[in-house]
């Protein structure tokens, strides 16, 4: 049994703030020079890519939930002897 649902936005998002961190913390540890701005454009497209991630995830929820609830049969039908006209 699952603790939580997938949240697929977040996941992206956390692997967003780590890729900032390895750029910041390789220049720290001198294996590269990475200028200031450096994080701008990861942080942009991780951002954007984790909105996207999310809007989908959302998408996918709602549809399943919407699915289980149309065959979950436990609405009694408008009328059980087939005419459904109005009157």
């Amino acid at each position: 049994m699952l603790r939580h649902e997938f949240r697929p936005g977040r996941l992206v998002a956390g692997v967003t703030g780590l890729a900032v961190a390895v750029v910041y913390g390789g220049d720290a540890a001198g294996r590269w020079d990475a200028e200031w701005y450096a994080a701008l454009p990861i942080l942009g497209g991780g951002m954007a890519s984790a909105a996207l991630a999310g809007w989908a995830g959302y998408r996918l929820r709602r549809r399943r939930v919407a699915r289980a609830a149309s065959t979950d049969g436990a609405d009694a039908p408008a009328r059980t002897s087939g005419n459904h006209a109005i009157r």
